[in-house]
């Protein structure tokens, strides 16, 4: 690679912007248990706190999605400044119409026009929220669907589904936008309201250039080639966002390159090779992920390292090569050009472009030497600490 090529993979990983979730620095657990840990936050602020820890030693995780009512309080002016100052600003708004008893039967697919009002008002209220945050962009996943054949009209929901979507995305004010999430199974098993990316795309495409769709990589049935989504997406302009984490079985929400990292770095590829870099093209990289067992910061900190990982063995795949292969039917040349990319220990480069940036070349070992995770167990005694439905 020329310096002058290899210069513009380093500008590349400079700029690059991986979102952090304020729920993952909660607890979090199990169906079966919650695990609780010291110095877990105890409020919206402490979260955006940790989330400044990530980008102190990072350098490229300066926005964090909001998820509410979890991160509900009383002054989002305030919550917003609170960011700013420490260095960060608010993301996505994630709204939540799946842990309320009136859910049972959907949010806004629900038979019952009264609870369809009440789901369809929280994401209404989330557009305000993003109004009073800055935020430019609402993040929607229902959980909405059935259990059982007969059990409820799949048409209608999809008609009462449409019809919430567009009186939210009516809503919108300039520079906002809407992305919607899809997953194929639970907790509804029979029937999901939006259970794949063509469904959200579908919805997407109707509602207008506002609405984009959202991977999230843990939301696919075993084997599904979702490089070819993201490339779709892309060449559709409509992939809006990911939802990074890594499944062994289902949506298990483990850190991003954990269980398949090769396949991180195919997506990635899709991603650079097809301008998702762009700042343009406004396609948001998040972490969704539930640390369980292991220390939140650590490893939101270790996740973004992941990315970045994946994202420069993505950068340097010779694509003049792959090209070249490609057109000349050289299937074994072509494979050979990613997996040249793939094997390249990568780990020296990032060290030298943190270092650039005036970081330390390891994230991970500096934010452990800091003392930052006694301190935070030490302060954080009394009150309620963060997790699921806080």
């Amino acid at each position: 690679m020329s310096d002058s090529a290899l210069a513009a993979v380093k500008e590349t990983l400079k700029s690059q912007v991986i979102e952090t979730p304020s729920w993952g620095y909660g607890n979090s657990g199990t169906r079966f248990k919650v695990f609780a840990q010291p110095g877990v936050p105890r409020d919206p602020y402490e979260k955006l706190d940790d989330a400044a820890q990530v980008h102190r030693y990072t350098g490229i995780a300066p926005v964090v999605s909001l998820h509410i009512p979890w991160d509900r309080v009383e002054d989002y002016q305030r919550l917003a400044d609170h960011a700013r100052e420490r260095g960060v600003r608010i993301g996505m708004i994630n709204a939540n119409v799946f842990q309320d008893d009136d859910y049972k039967l959907g949010s806004v697919t629900h038979p019952d026009p009264k609870v369809r009002r009440k789901a369809t008002d929280h994401l209404l209220e989330c557009v305000d929220v993003m109004d009073a945050t800055g935020s430019d962009a609402l993040k929607l996943w229902f959980s909405d669907g059935t259990n059982y054949p007969g059990q409820d009209d799949i048409t209608a929901r999809q008609d009462r589904l449409a019809e919430a979507l567009a009186e939210v995305y009516g809503r919108l004010g300039d520079g906002q936008r809407m992305v919607l999430e899809y997953k194929f199974f639970e907790p509804a098993f029979y029937a999901t309201d939006v259970p794949d990316w063509g469904t959200s795309y579908a919805h997407c495409l109707k509602l207008g250039e506002k609405a984009t769709v959202c991977v999230d990589t843990g939301h696919h049935a075993p084997g599904t080639n979702i490089e070819f989504i993201v490339a779709f997406l892309l060449r559709e302009k409509k992939l809006g966002a990911f939802d990074f984490n890594s499944r062994f079985f289902a949506d298990d929400d483990l850190m991003v390159g954990a269980a398949d990292p090769f396949q991180l770095f195919r997506i990635l590829h899709e991603v650079t090779k097809n301008g998702g870099l762009d700042p343009a093209r406004d396609v948001r990289f998040m972490l969704d992920q539930c640390h369980n067992i292991e220390a939140k910061i650590p490893a939101v900190i270790r996740s973004v390292m992941n990315v970045q990982e994946a994202t420069a063995k993505a950068l340097l795949v010779d694509l003049e090569a792959l090209s070249a292969a490609q057109r000349e039917g050289d299937v074994l040349a072509a494979n050979a050009a990613l997996m040249d990319a793939y094997n390249t220990d990568v780990r020296p480069l990032l060290a030298e472009v943190r270092e650039e940036m005036g970081l330390d070349a390891d994230p991970y070992r500096a934010y452990l030497a800091s003392g930052n995770q006694k301190r935070i167990a030490a302060e954080r005694v009394g009150g309620q600490q963060a997790g699921w439905g806080a």
